[in-house]
C-alpha cells in the first residue's frame, strides 16, 4: 500500500520540530533543550521498540503492543501512525476475539522494500530478491569459475540484479553480496567497503563499489561461508541458534562460527578457516596454496579428494571410477559418493578417511567453543552417510565427552539456497539493528542514514536511490 506524501512529511516533519531540526529559532524558542531532546530520544527508541516487535513476530493488536512495549495507548497509536505513514506497518486483519469486539491486527509491511542478494563460492553464482522479513521472492543459479575477469563477473551480476528487480515497483535498500573468499574490514566499522584480500582482481577493478554505484544503495560483503552459516542459523529452532558451527565442505573447507548468537568474524573477518589447519601426518607434504605444507583441504577438500579419485580410476583401483573416466574425462566428487553408494571399496575407505580428518580438526573447534549444534555443507557433505559417519566419528573420539556428550551434528537442510537465505538475514540484521535504525527511521529510509550516504559518496554514487 503507497502511503500518500503529505502524509510522510507531516510525519518527518514533526520529528524534526521536536529536536529543533530545521528550525532557526529553535534555541532560542527552548525547542532544543533538554527536556526535548529526550523526548526525541524516547520518541525514537519507542519506534524503534514497536518495529522490531512486529518484525519478529507474527501480526498484534495494539493491546499486545503496549504490553510487550510496556508502552501507553496514546504513544503505541501515535507511533503506529508515523510507522503507518512511511510505510512500514498497516492495520488489517481481525484477531481471536476474548469476549467483545474482536480486535484489529498490525503487522509489519516486509513489502514495502526489496533486498538484492549474491551468493559466489568457487562454481556457482546464486542471485535473489527478498523482502524486509528476509524471504526469498526469486532466487537463480548458474555454474560459475573463479577464473572469470572480474569486469565479466561485474557486468553478470548487474544484468542478474536487473532481471531479478524486473518490475517490481518496491523500493531497493540494499545489496547483500557474499564472495568466494574471506573478506577484511576494520574491527567495528559497521558499512564499509572490505579488502578482498584472497581476490585482489575484484579489488583492483571496486566490485562492490561499483555495484554500490550503480544501483544507488549501500552494499555488505562477507565471506560466502558467512552468509551459508546465517541462513543455516535462521533455520534452525531458537534453542539451537546461540552456539553453533557451520562447515562448508568444499574445496577449501571453512566454518561459519556463531557465539551467543552473534556470527564471530574475527577482528578482520577471516575468521573460520578450517582448511588451514594442521591436519597432521596424515596429511603428508603436500603444499597447500597458501604457502604451508599439511592443511586440511589438501587431503580433505573436494579437490583433493576428486584429484585421489582420479588417480586411482586410472590405475584400476576402482573400476566404477574407471568406467565413469572413460564416458565423461573426469571424475567428480559427486562420482565418487554415487560409487560408495553402490560398494565401491576404494571410494567408500577415501570417503570415510577425508571424513575422519575432518572430525579430528573439528574436535578441536568443538572443544574450545562447546557449540550445540554442527551442521554440515558443501559438495562433500552430499556424498551420502558415509563421510558423515565418519565426521561424527573424529569428533566424537577427539573431543571430552563432556562437551560432545549433547551435541548435533547434521547435514544442511537448506542446501545452495543456505547462502541467499543468510545474505538477506545478514543484512536485515544490520539495517534493523536498534542503534542504526534510530538514526534512518525518522527519515522512513535508510538510505537517509548518515554513513550510508557516507558510503555512497565514497562509491561516487550521484545520487542515492529513492
Amino acid at each position: 500500500m503507497v502511503r500518500p506524501k503529505e502524509q510522510v512529511t507531516v510525519a518527518r516533519t514533526g520529528l524534526r520540530q521536536a529536536s529543533g531540526e530545521g528550525n532557526p529559532g529553535a534555541e532560542a524558542s527552548g525547542a532544543a533543550s533538554p527536556e526535548r531532546v529526550r523526548a526525541l530520544e524516547a520518541e525514537r527508541q519507542s519506534l524503534v521498540a514497536l518495529l522490531n516487535i512486529l518484525r519478529a513476530g507474527e501480526p498484534a493488536s495494539r493491546q499486545d503492543l503496549e504490553r510487550e512495549a510496556r508502552l501507553g495507548r496514546a504513544v503505541v497509536t501515535d507511533r503506529l501512525a508515523t510507522l503507518s505513514a512511511f510505510g512500514l506497518v498497516d492495520e488489517g486483519g481481525v484477531g481471536r476475539s476474548i469476549g467483545g469486539r474482536a480486535p484489529r491486527l498490525v503487522r509489519f509491511r516486509a513489502e514495502a522494500a526489496r533486498i538484492l542478494v549474491a551468493n559466489i563460492n568457487a562454481e556457482t553464482i546464486g542471485v535473489g530478491l527478498a523482502d524486509l522479513g528476509g524471504r526469498l521472492i526469486l532466487e537463480h543459479y548458474e555454474d560459475f569459475s573463479l577464473a572469470m575477469p572480474p569486469e565479466l563477473v561485474l557486468e553478470r551480476l548487474e544484468s542478474l540484479f536487473e532481471w531479478s528487480l524486473g518490475n517490481d515497483g518496491a523500493p531497493l535498500w540494499a545489496i547483500s553480496l557474499g564472495v568466494p573468499s574471506a573478506t577484511e574490514r576494520a574491527e567495528g566499522a559497521r558499512l564499509a567497503f572490505p579488502r578482498l584480500g584472497a581476490l585482489p582482481a575484484w579489488d583492483e577493478a571496486r566490485l562492490a563499489q561499483r555495484l554500490a554505484r550503480r544501483f544507488g544503495v549501500p552494499i555488505w560483503v562477507h565471506s560466502a561461508v558467512q552468509m551459508e552459516t546465517m541462513g543455516e542459523v535462521a533455520a534452525l529452532p531458537e534453542r539451537l541458534r546461540r552456539d553453533m558451527i557451520y562447515v562448508d565442505l568444499g574445496a577449501e573447507i571453512s566454518t561459519g562460527i556463531v557465539m551467543d548468537g552473534r556470527l564471530n568474524r574475527g577482528t578482520q573477518g577471516l575468521a573460520g578457516r578450517l582448511g588451514h589447519v594442521f591436519a597432521g601426518h596424515a596429511a603428508g607434504g603436500k603444499v597447500c596454496g597458501c604457502g604451508n605444507v599439511g592443511c586440511l583441504r589438501t587431503v580433505a577438500g573436494c579437490e583433493a579428494i576428486a584429484q585421489s579419485g582420479l588417480e586411482a580410476a586410472r590405475a584400476g583401483q576402482s573400476r566404477y571410477l574407471a568406467e565413469t573416466l572413460a564416458q565423461t574425462g573426469a571424475v567428480t566428487v559427486a562420482d565418487i559418493g554415487m560409487a560408495a553408494r553402490f560398494g565401491d571399496a576404494f571410494c567408500a575407505d577415501l570417503l570415510a578417511q577425508s571424513g575422519r580428518l575432518v572430525g579430528t580438526v573439528l574436535a578441536t573447534l568443538v572443544n574450545v567453543l562447546n557449540p550445540a549444534f554442527i551442521v554440515l555443507g558443501g559438495e562433500l557433505a552430499q556424498t551420502g552417510d558415509i563421510c558423515l559417519a565418519a565426521i561424527r566419528e573424529g569428533i566424537y573420539r577427539h573431543a571430552q565427552p563432556l562437551v560432545s556428550r549433547d551435541i548435533s551434528i547434521v547435514r544442511s537442510r537448506l542446501g545452495r539456497s543456505a547462502g541467499l537465505s543468510g545474505a538477506a538475514s545478514l543484512v536485515l540484521g544490520e539495517l534493523f539493528a536498534p542503534d542504526f535504525l534510530e538514526d534512518w527511521l525518522v527519515e522512513g529510509t535508510p538510505l537517509a542514514h548518515p554513513e550510508v550516504a557516507a558510503l555512497l559518496a565514497e562509491a561516487d554514487v550521484p545520487s542515492a536511490r529513492a
